[in-house]
């Protein structure tokens, strides 16, 4: 196969942000001509440094103006092929324009071509996970067997009698297949390639592929955005997708943190179909530094590190990541702060770790008081010690 899936994925710097930039002045524009239910309020876009000016989008708001206004929540949606479902419930539009989730890029970097059949594992019905990898599949010109989830024998046998040559699934799905097969008999080794999502993929699960012959590659997407990020063979972190924005904030907030702290994934899609301008996906990653070994320019992420929302119940009540936010805003001698669930007897207690040089315990507490509504001692710590790992909210309460 050819090294690339096109062009776009060995652009500089400079020309991928200018074709962003240009994109997503476009997509802002269409988006405030229709949508009535969003805010859309921000600064003039003259580089993509602005769109951080602009207010973070996150699921609750989505679906609280979805049931306003059904059943997109009066986004600007070019009529679509089908309507989705997820929980919350959540409706996403789909199209089956070539490539409409930008699947067709990962299936090429995982090595599946115009001369496989692909057996389909992901779901069919209310989640668009099946027709977004079938849409990648056509993308790439392979074959698909549709195979949906469930009725492991089945899938099995006709893996066999079709000669299936890859799997789209989660991860651990082809693992079920295979010993599935060999208890039957069956002679499964055509399948050398395998493109996961909607899990996790473990090393030693990759590895135990790899001894049967499989190689093993992840993307991360979701049914609002499609493709946000996928391997190569590298295997070096995550590649962005060429068709969004990634930006990673402080959980809370649309604050962008340094390049390799750890924070939650903001995405803006340039698909002109279904803009959605700074969608929170309330997962953590971090920006790796540099650029994948395997040529290609984008920006990589670490992967899925976890879920930023951290809401914990302390003494009967809910402390969210926007206030460690407000708390941290409303002190700027305060670098950072993490607050600590952990029990005591049969009590909680709540510590608030704070990075900063100030020394003004009182007025912190007090501040405390006031925005998580809930006692807790500040612990003071030197800049730069507390861990960059996006947990703004750390329960250490045993629930066994």
């Amino acid at each position: 196969m050819a090294s690339f899936y096109d062009t776009l994925e060995t652009r500089s710097t400079d020309a991928r942000e200018a074709d962003f930039l240009d994109a997503l002045q476009r997509q802002i524009t269409q988006a405030r001509a229709v949508a009535g239910a969003c805010n859309l309020e921000g600064p003039e876009l003259r580089s993509l440094a602005d769109l951080a000016g602009y207010p973070v989008l996150r699921k609750s708001e989505l679906g609280k103006w979805q049931k306003e206004n059904p059943p997109f929540g009066g986004f600007a949606v070019t009529k679509p092929a089908h309507i989705f479902q997820s929980p919350g419930p959540i409706y996403e539009p789909g199209q089956t324009s070539h490539d409409w989730w930008r699947m067709g890029r990962f299936l090429h970097a995982a090595g599946i071509t115009s001369d496989d059949i692909v057996q389909n594992c992901f779901s069919y019905h209310f989640t668009p996970a099946g027709l977004m990898f079938e849409n990648g599949a056509a993308a790439v010109g392979a074959t698909v067997f549709p195979a949906g989830t469930g009725q492991t024998e089945l899938q099995a046998r006709a893996a066999a009698d079709i000669g299936i040559t890859a799997y789209a699934g989660t991860p651990d799905y082809l693992k079920v297949i295979l010993d599935k097969g060999a208890e039957l008999g069956l002679d499964l080794s055509k399948i050398t390639r395998a493109a996961v999502g909607g899990g996790a993929l473990f090393p030693s699960l990759r590895a135990e592929y790899k001894d049967r012959g499989i190689s093993c590659l992840q993307c991360y997407a979701t049914a609002d955005l499609g493709n946000i990020a996928y391997e190569s063979d590298a295997m070096e972190g995550m590649i962005i997708d060429e068709g969004v924005i990634v930006e990673i904030v402080t959980p809370g907030t649309g604050n962008p943190v340094a390049v390799g702290d750890v924070g939650e994934v903001v995405v803006t899609t340039l698909n002109p179909d279904y803009p959605l301008i700074r969608f929170a996906t309330g997962d953590l990653s971090a920006v790796m530094p540099g650029v994948s070994p395997c040529g290609r320019t984008n920006q990589r992420i670490k992967g899925w590190m976890g879920r930023a929302d951290q809401t914990a119940k302390i003494k009967g009540m809910f402390v969210r990541p926007e206030q460690v936010a407000a708390f941290v805003a409303r002190h700027p001698e305060v670098a950072k702060a993490r607050v600590i669930a952990s029990r005591v007897g049969e009590a909680d207690e709540m510590t608030v770790q704070v990075e900063t040089n100030a020394e003004n315990i009182a007025e912190m507490e007090n501040s405390i008081r006031e925005i998580l509504k809930l006692r807790g001692k500040v612990v003071l710590n030197s800049l730069g010690t507390l861990p960059n790992d996006g947990i703004v909210i750390d329960d250490q309460r045993s629930y066994e």
